[in-house]
């Protein structure tokens, strides 16, 4: 069982977590126990049953398929403060990505008689719904990079997104990103080979510097200018 005292900074100001009434957040961790993952372990698996609604508390973890030609697609790096699986909790449907953890988390998972219990409090129902539009605007957003937009846009809009935190959406920009040149790859569907070159040259002209398994944003600016590069 978990309680406020044992959330993190970032689960304290995360948008969905910190708008919940007192009641509805005290319930949510009281209802809680406590997930802790070695880097490499799963959380859940594509085509698993749904047997809870999480929160990271503390580390990252990735969200991933594997395609039919055996290559891994990162579809998010979730972070610490995001609430996640309630699409799966809702509707009863198996597990539809792996979710494994990148470093050591700490995990809040409420399991499903304790989620139906929360689903029957109005105003965490309505929570539930706030928290599922949130994800379906960002996963629209990763549709219409990919329609819409050239690779290096689709780059661009990606640094920018992981600066805010991904499917966090921090307030403030962060000017250096913990990420691997595989991993973003991965999340673009994209070859190592076309990324590398891409940031090369979007180093070239100032907005990024790289670095071993981080990307400092140099310029927030020139990043929204590459975004118009449809």
């Amino acid at each position: 069982m978990a309680s406020i005292a044992d959330t993190s900074e970032e689960m304290r100001v995360n948008a969905w977590f910190s708008s919940l009434p007192p009641g509805e957040l005290r319930a949510l961790l009281s209802s809680s126990d406590v997930v802790v993952l070695h880097a490499g372990d799963y959380l859940f698996r594509q085509g698993d049953a749904p047997d809870g609604f999480y929160g990271l508390n503390h580390g990252r973890l990735k969200a991933s398929t594997v395609r039919e030609d055996g290559k891994e697609a990162i579809l998010a790096v979730v972070e610490a403060g995001n609430w996640f699986g309630q699409t799966s909790m809702t509707q009863r449907l198996p597990r539809m990505r792996d979710v494994v953890a990148l470093d050591e988390s700490t995990i809040f998972a409420v399991k499903p008689l304790a989620f139906g219990a929360l689903m029957k409090n109005v105003t965490f129902f309505k929570a539930i719904a706030d928290l599922q539009s949130i994800h379906m605007n960002w996963l629209y957003r990763m549709v219409e990079d990919v329609t819409l937009y050239s690779t290096r846009a689709r780059i661009a809009r990606r640094l920018l997104l992981l600066a805010y935190g991904d499917v966090t959406m921090a307030p403030q920009i962060r000017r250096e990103i913990a990420v691997s040149q595989d991993i973003l790859a991965m999340m673009l569907g994209i070859t190592r080979q076309t990324l590398a070159l891409e940031l090369k040259a979007m180093a070239a002209k100032g907005a990024i510097n790289l670095h071993y398994g981080r990307i400092e944003i140099l310029s927030k600016e020139m990043l929204l200018t590459f975004q118009g590069h449809v």
